[in-house]
């Protein structure tokens, strides 16, 4: 079945996070390469130039490379998840409300965290869907917002309340990160974050980063067993009010981490040192690795998509 919501206020809230109130006003950026180490030239060329895939979107999020040679992009504006070609063309895929972070599961089915149904869905080629769950011991999600694939098969995903649909009752009383098994089950991880937004696993599997949106925190968990332990922080993105926050998340497969900040997308090696940022002309929400190689980084950034070649290869846990 397919629906169209109209879009509810309060899902530009993350945006007025990012970007501020002055979103419409905002100074002209552009993009460039700005190195704190050296080592950030080992995995972006000095010569690399940021391509515009597609623009005159809404407000995008949620890329997913699909091996078929494409990628899946949220449009929360337009309340659509759409497939987007290298050549700019893009299909319609399903038509509902604040769609957002997405991920494929261990059976390469589209998972994707749906705000108006405060639910996480499986989104099925033909523009079907089924809800996975909407509600944890009787109450409903606030607004699931990011979603990843576990080494152990589970899904994780977290769920601030900032695309609470405007009108709706909190029934949670807290903003958590949780685990779906592939029984259906649904467990808490930690209520202990502000705004749990962008999260990831590190490629070996023992570490699971979260963002905190408004403490604008990286903060790192030891993982084990599905469950998650020792939490500490790992890095802090600090800039301007309205310059961005830590959102999406993507690891490469030497452990460096990408994730969206102040100004574009700041990377950070496994040792919680930022080597240096990917300065965008448009704020980024979201990031995903694409293309046969897993070279190129594809970044949603407002009304556009973007993509990147660098000289590192991503790590992407469904095609691992």
């Amino acid at each position: 079945m397919r629906f169209l919501f109209p879009l509810p206020v309060s899902a530009l809230a993350l945006c007025a996070l990012a970007c501020g109130p002055a979103f419409a006003q905002a100074p002209p950026r552009s993009f460039a390469l700005k190195a704190e180490s050296p080592a950030f030239w080992s995995l972006i060329p000095r010569e690399a130039r940021l391509d515009k895939v597609a623009g005159d979107f809404g407000f995008t999020e949620g890329p997913v490379w699909d091996p078929q040679g494409f990628l899946y992009v949220s449009d929360e504006t337009y309340n659509e998840v759409v497939r987007l070609f290298p050549d700019g063309r893009r299909e319609t895929v399903l038509r509902t409300g604040d769609p957002d972070g997405s991920t494929f599961d261990k059976q390469g089915r589209l998972i994707t965290t749906a705000s108006v149904f405060r639910s996480l869905i499986a989104i099925t080629p033909d523009g079907s869907f089924s809800t996975l769950a909407a509600s944890f011991e009787g109450k409903r999600f606030n607004s699931p917002n990011d979603v990843v694939l576990g080494p152990d098969g589970a899904l994780y995903f977290t769920d601030p309340t900032l695309d609470l649909p405007k009108g709706d009752r909190q029934e949670i009383p807290f903003q958590g990160v949780y685990r779906l098994d592939p029984s259906g089950a649904v467990t808490l991880l930690t209520r202990d974050l502000a705004q749990p937004n962008g999260l990831a696993f590190s490629p070996d599997g023992r570490l699971l980063f979260i963002d905190d949106s408004e403490r604008r925190e990286i903060r790192v968990f030891d993982f084990s067993d599905g469950k998650i332990h020792n939490g500490r922080l790992f890095g802090r993105e600090d800039g301007p009010k309205g310059s961005g926050v830590p959102d999406g998340m993507r690891f490469d497969e030497k452990g460096n981490l990408f994730v969206t900040g102040p100004g574009g997308i700041w990377v950070w090696d496994s040792s919680g040192h930022h080597i240096g940022t990917i300065l965008t002309p448009e704020q980024p929400a979201n990031l995903g690795w694409g293309d046969a190689d897993l070279q190129t980084l594809y970044i949603t950034a407002e009304t556009s998509v973007y993509r990147l070649r660098t000289s590192t290869r991503g790590f992407v846990p469904y095609l691992r």
